[in-house]
């Protein structure tokens, strides 16, 4: 049984992780202004990628960490969340970071659309209709008059979906292999495939945008450092909700560092999704269906 002050302790982590991927954002908002997303995502991957053999070897071996018994799944998982993370920054460039994360916050939703098909789960009418709802929140915000339904909101929309399947995949290996293998697939992976691309748009920075870069480099493990502790001290059903701070997070930063405010109609839609949300993840626990770990849309 868990202890509350353990139980205290893992919010606490989660919701710093949070803070962090908030400001992983923002500071992202900024590169993308003169960097490609494709470079600043390279950069990411190099750190991760480095904490996960850290971790690997911190936890037992390489060789082990590398067996794996669904390896054509854990190659997949990493490559959906580099195009995740790619679409994602490319949405950073003209959507506001409120609505950015208001939009990407719909992925507990798909996710609960793709268990059907991946892993075999069953979704009742109440689920599907909370479902339905969050996605008529997403409606709201790109409603005419909103925010246009443009290259960007297309990312958007299509981060979510790409993340939602990850997350999805990443609960099906973890039937099969440790948390170790699927944290090294996801960094070397990851690394091959954003340097492949990257190095093609590389832009030497100034000592402004170096420092940028290795925020978001360093922020990156930490965030994930904090999950891992968060989720070795509380339940990842209780731990959960908390993912939706990253809103109010989003609404501060667009407005004291872009002078970007979301309008009240737009609000509403994200409360929706929130609240959706919410419905469907108290409805799997009390059906006592998996339940993912805490994850941001500030990813890997």
């Amino acid at each position: 049984m868990v202890r509350r002050d353990e139980v205290g302790r893992g919010i606490a982590f989660t919701l710093l992780a949070i803070f962090l991927f908030a400001t992983q954002d923002a500071v992202s908002k900024f590169l993308m202004q003169d960097h490609s997303p494709f470079q600043v995502a390279m950069m990411r991957f190099w750190a991760f990628c480095a904490m996960s053999v850290v971790i690997a070897r911190h936890r037992g071996s390489m060789r082990a960490a590398l067996r794996s018994r669904a390896p054509k799944l854990q190659i997949l998982r990493p490559v959906l969340l580099v195009v995740d993370i790619w679409l994602f920054m490319f949405a950073l460039q003209t959507v506001p970071l409120a609505e950015l994360q208001a939009i990407t916050l719909v992925y507990p939703l798909i996710v609960t659309l793709v268990a059907i098909p991946f892993l075999g789960e069953r979704v009742g009418v109440f689920r599907l209709s909370a479902v339905l709802a969050g996605f008529a929140g997403a409606l709201v915000i790109v409603r005419p008059g909103g925010l246009p339904l443009d290259f960007g909101a297309f990312c958007a929309l299509a981060s979510a979906a790409c993340y939602a399947v990850y997350l999805a995949l990443t609960r099906k290996v973890s039937g099969v292999d440790s948390t170790e293998t699927s944290l090294l697939y996801v960094g070397i992976v990851g690394l091959a495939l954003t340097t492949a691309v990257g190095v093609f748009f590389w832009q030497t920075p100034d000592a402004a945008s170096l420092g940028l870069l290795l925020y978001i480099m360093f922020t990156g493990c930490a965030g994930h450092g904090l999950i891992i502790a968060a989720l070795a001290t509380a339940p990842a059903s209780v731990l959960q909700p908390f993912n939706y701070t990253a809103l109010p997070w989003g609404i501060l930063f667009g407005y004291l560092f872009f002078g970007q405010m979301i309008d009240s109609i737009s609000l509403g839609g994200a409360a929706l999704i929130v609240a959706a949300g919410m419905v469907v993840m108290a409805r799997e626990r009390l059906k006592k269906a998996p339940i993912l770990p805490p994850a941001l849309p500030g990813r890997e």
